[in-house]
């Protein structure tokens, strides 16, 4: 009669681990993509989610708005003078699904793109025009990048270029400059 005892609690134990682990909470700025046995099933909204334990499994995607830093790099401008560019990129996610699936490596993909571009848009004007037109390289920027980022489920929301700075040679003549203005 013992044996019975114990094989129910054993068994009474086994199904509350189970129904446990099926019980997942998706935070109020997460969404969750379910996959069942590694394929696409649903995505689930925030609050308290059940799923299928060892055949179904939640990843959690946050849909906070998120910054990625574009490094440092060196850059021509149309007048041939060295300037090192470095941005700001901020984003918010809005179709987690096309940002799971669409997408391996979403920083580095923005990081790459934000760099390619800001290159490009840089590289078109001379340094004076670099220097005073941050907001419309910003904008432009934000666009293309919007566009680009759009088919992985992604807004850009803003971009912001944290300094365009000259060699020390032209920095140092513009000083002069000024300084004679003065």
């Amino acid at each position: 009669m013992v044996f019975v005892y114990v094989l129910l609690a054993v068994i009474v134990l086994v199904i509350f681990l189970f129904l446990i682990a099926g019980v997942k909470i998706v935070r109020p700025y997460e969404r969750g993509i379910v996959e069942r046995v590694g394929k696409y099933k649903e995505t689930k909204e925030s609050g308290l989610q059940i799923i299928i334990p060892f055949i179904d499994t939640i990843k959690r995607v946050d849909m906070r708005e998120q910054v990625v830093d574009v490094p440092p790099q060196e850059v021509i401008t149309s007048d041939n003078v060295v300037v090192s560019v470095d941005a700001v990129v901020f984003y918010e996610p809005t179709d987690p699904q096309r940002l799971v699936y669409n997408i391996a490596n979403f920083v580095l993909a923005i990081t790459k793109l934000a760099q390619t571009n800001l290159r490009n848009l840089i590289g078109d004007l001379q340094l004076d025009g670099a220097l005073t037109s941050r907001d419309r390289i910003n904008a432009a920027l934000r666009e293309i990048l919007d566009e680009a980022t759009d088919k992985w489920g992604v807004r850009v929301v803003r971009v912001e270029i944290q300094r365009i700075d000259p060699p020390p040679d032209v920095m140092a003549a513009m000083h002069d400059v000024m300084s004679a203005h003065a």
